[in-house]
């Protein structure tokens, strides 16, 4: 039906009513919160999509140029025509970029049921025009002040003559009419270029310096000529005591028509930094997704038997942080990083005890079991989705007080949605080329921008630093490589690959001139979708990774070179046999006594030392680290130590005076029991340390006698459930819910809306009821009603209070009327039901077309 031919709807109800199944699919949306719950008919679906909370939710998801549109029609008359707003966005030049916009604009706020009506008769949501309109106490992002009518709704209809016959108007018979008389001299281009052209020096500065805001200004009791000169023609209004206002009319003829200083039609370029090859790219992407996971090994086995205590508010001390940090060879931002990884992947948890402490879970040791290409998906799918913010570690939350890593306060609901759009904005791109930092912060500043002033000067908003941080995570994950999306994370988001950028001659940087292609963010995957996805970023990212090696170089400085991963077997047991002392492309580990015995503690005798070195060495065994192992293990359990409090033994006992004589035992408090036996006020972990100190290398025994071996036990955490992501509102409805809650919201305005023949009353008599209260009929009127229209076949309307005491009204088709109960299809619920008969209150007749 063409526009013409349609009554033009009357309020925002009507225009949803209008609407078919796939524009109301589109509303819900994108606009979630106004299903929770879902409507009884479209009435209120209306009433809430113009609360004051939903209008603030969906002004703020809007693009800049919608929200620019928005602005204009909060300052225009309303209704107003498509003519006149397109005249208010691009001016009277008639800017062709911004009319070609601005349908697009106009049918964003049209979906998001911001705007109703038709071109000709356009309206704002009321609370939309509150939010947006100007007033002195919230100015209008337009720079516009109050509109003449406005303006003078406080003057005495007298001062509003004398400013009329001033302006060159002849008078009028009531103040409304002068009004209009000014607003309409205000409105017109060449009577306004007329009478400005008689203002006498210093009036145009004046006027350019509120036309494009703020509209208010001081003046004195006595003002200068130049200033009278504008108040006794009304350019300038009073609106207090020493403050005047320029109206918008006059603002809008001095601006050429236009609203906006500056309109932005089209988003802003993500302009390309530099361009490599995408096997550099995806290498090196390949290469940082292997140091991640080695990362998250290296901070799991540092809190194997337990990491660092909770503090009581929740999260880690900074001392505690700067202990990782140190253990991890990272600053102290990455460290909170890595552990707020480990946390949302579920990997790390408190263990709820009563001296809380944080450690791994059951699903570490079922992760570690898991190809190095699935362990890493792993991670990164939980960064995507994860809300925490590892970046607001150190700083201050509202009260004041410290953000510490794993405590509360970190989540930020926007973070999720951040990452998931500036990985869409890379993916936009060539493939292998790295954004400009700047036009990526521009674009997102576009697509959501700040309204009102919700930031401090020189402070970045949140969306800016979420996707700072963004950037810099994906590449310490191995997302990107050199800045540029990998191949595995475009997998990994669902994103096609789009074409190949050519890297520069002389390399890749600033100012490569590339083509940039504008995609919108790729739909939210479903979890079957993201589960595939996921699988897929493993099967690329595989062949990338480097093969975990089964050997080590022994050199005979005491020291053996990995010159690449290592299989977890040969990594574990080289840990407990010596010592990390460089990391990088190479690993190198250091022998010392101390590392040797740590290997015999565990259990571990010389010959197996031996033979372990033999079988993954690719160079023969150094003699002087054969000899180290020898006389560790000579030396190793030579004494033993017990618990009495605690005692010494040994066979010799020459040794025995020996250690009795040193002055460095004193601390230990010993004494000899018998010849070859000496006790010790202290536990035996404190003996066995004081022994060592003093270089020699005792054993632990047990109670029956026999070595103890000092084998390290892992503590984990019950089980434990991955934190949840805190939603920006509520979800965006999937397609099986959507056409569940149209068919509901339908049904419920067909039972409210459908005209009703009175109650008690024949066919023809009466007026038709629309909506009121439920229809109250006699049983007998309501079983002869239900009977009849069983026989014809007719819809009826009735008022129904369910078990709980809810009362509701529905429209039914009664197919079956037996054992006091009637059998309907009910149009609200779109399915056949049973009611009982005496739980209906009333019935009525739908009135004919």
């Amino acid at each position: 039906m063409s526009q013409a031919a349609q009554p033009a709807p009357r309020s925002l109800a009507e225009a949803l009513r209008a609407r078919d199944d796939a524009s109301l699919s589109a509303l819900l949306r994108s606009r979630p919160d106004l299903i929770t719950p879902v409507p009884t008919d479209l009435t209120q679906l209306a009433t809430r999509a113009g609360t004051r909370a939903s209008v603030l939710r969906a002004l703020e998801r809007l693009d800049r140029f919608a929200l620019q549109t928005a602005e204009a029609l909060a300052v225009a008359p309303d209704p107003v025509s498509y003519d006149t707003l397109l005249g208010l966005m691009a001016g009277d030049a008639r800017d062709e970029t911004v009319a070609a916009a601005l349908p697009r604009a106009v049918a964003t706020l049209r979906e998001q049921a911001l705007v109703w009506g038709d071109d000709e008769r356009t309206r704002l949501v009321r609370t939309a025009r509150e939010l947006l309109a100007p007033s002195p106490q919230h100015p209008s992002p337009t720079g516009l002040g109050p509109s003449v009518q406005e303006a003078t709704s406080g003057m005495s209809p007298g001062r509003v003559q004398e400013i009329v016959r001033t302006a060159g108007l002849p008078s009028t018979h009531d103040a409304v009419s002068a009004v209009a008389a000014l607003t309409a001299l205000f409105a017109d281009r060449r009577k306004m270029a007329k009478l400005l052209a008689g203002a006498p020096a210093g009036s145009h500065e004046v006027l350019s310096r509120l036309v494009w805001g703020p509209p208010y200004g001081q003046v004195t009791p006595d003002p200068a000529p130049h200033l009278r000169w504008l108040l006794d023609r009304g350019l300038l209004l009073p609106t207090a005591p020493g403050t005047v206002v320029l109206p918008r009319e006059v603002a809008l003829h001095l601006r050429e028509g236009r609203a906006h200083r500056t309109p932005e039609p089209l988003p802003p370029a993500v302009e390309p930094a530099a361009a490599h090859s995408p096997q550099v790219v995806d290498a090196t992407a390949a290469g940082q997704a292997y140091t991640s996971l080695a990362t998250v090994e290296e901070l799991l086995k540092d809190w194997d038997e337990g990491g660092p205590a909770v503090l009581r508010a929740g999260g880690l001390s900074v001392r505690d942080l700067k202990r990782t940090a140190v253990a991890l060879d990272v600053s102290e931002p990455v460290a909170a990083f890595w552990v707020e990884l480990a946390y949302a992947a579920g990997l790390i948890a408190s263990d709820g005890e009563a001296d809380e402490r944080y450690a791994a879970t059951p699903a570490y040791d079922e992760w570690l079991e898991r190809p190095a290409a699935e362990r890493w998906s792993r991670l990164a799918e939980a960064w995507l989705a994860a809300t925490r913010t590892p970046g607001l570690v150190g700083g201050r939350d509202a009260k004041d007080r410290t953000l510490s890593a794993l405590g509360p306060g970190l989540d930020r609901s926007a973070a999720s949605e951040v990452r998931h759009r500036v990985l869409a904005l890379l993916a936009g791109l060539p493939t292998g080329t790295a954004p400009d930092t700047g036009s990526v912060l521009a674009r997102l500043g576009w697509e959501r921008p700040l309204r009102g002033p919700q930031q401090r000067d020189g402070e970045e908003d949140l969306r800016s630093r979420l996707a700072r941080w963004t950037l810099s995570e994906a590449e310490l994950l191995g997302i990107t490589g050199r800045g540029a999306l990998s191949a595995h994370a475009r997998a990994l988001l669902g994103a096609p690959a789009p074409a190949v950028a050519v890297p520069r001659e002389n390399g890749s940087g600033p100012g490569a001139k590339l083509p940039v292609h504008h995609h919108h963010a790729p739909a939210s995957l479903s979890p079957v979708e993201q589960a595939t996805a996921t699988a897929a970023a493993a099967r690329i990212l595989a062949p990338l990774l480097p093969e975990p090696l089964d050997h080590v170089l022994l050199q005979a400085d005491l020291t053996a070179v990995a010159p690449g991963p290592l299989q977890r077997p040969l990594a574990d047991t080289l840990g407990v046999l010596a010592d990390v002392e460089s990391k990088g492309g190479a690993t190198v580990y250091r022998f010392t006594p101390g590392s040797v015995r740590r290997a015999l503690d565990a259990g571990r005798s010389a010959a197996d030392l031996h033979a372990f070195l033999a079988q993954h060495s690719r160079t023969p065994v150094p003699q002087p680290l054969a000899y180290l192992i020898d006389d560790v293990a000579r030396k190793h359990g030579h004494l033993r130590v017990g618990a009495a409090s605690a005692y010494v033994r040994c066979d010799d006992d020459a040794l025995l005076n020996e250690i009795l004589a040193d002055k460095r035992a004193a601390a230990l408090r010993l004494r000899r029991l018998a010849p070859t036996v000496l006790a010790a006020q202290c536990d035996p972990a404190a003996l066995l340390e004081g022994l060592r100190a003093m270089g020699f290398a005792p054993a632990a025994e047990s109670a029956e006698g026999e070595v103890l071996i000092a084998r390290a036990h892992a503590h984990r955490t019950p089980p434990r459930t991955a934190p949840e992501p805190v939603p920006d509102g509520p979800p965006p409805p999937d397609a099986t819910l959507l056409a569940a809650a149209i068919r509901a919201i339908r049904a419920g305005d067909l039972a409210a809306t459908t005209p009703r023949k009175a109650v008690g009353e024949s066919a023809g008599a009466g007026a038709p009821l629309v909506g009121g209260e439920l229809p109250r009929t006699s049983s007998a009127e309501t079983l002869a009603t239900m009977q009849a229209a069983v026989l014809t076949g007719d819809s009826l309307w009735i008022g129904y209070v369910n078990a709980e005491g809810s009362a509701s009204q529905r429209v039914i088709a009664p197919v079956k009327v037996e054992g006091g109960f009637v059998t309907a299809y009910d149009h609200t619920a779109d399915e056949v039901r049973t009611y009982p008969l005496h739980r209906i209150t009333g019935v009525a007749e739908l009135a004919e077309d």
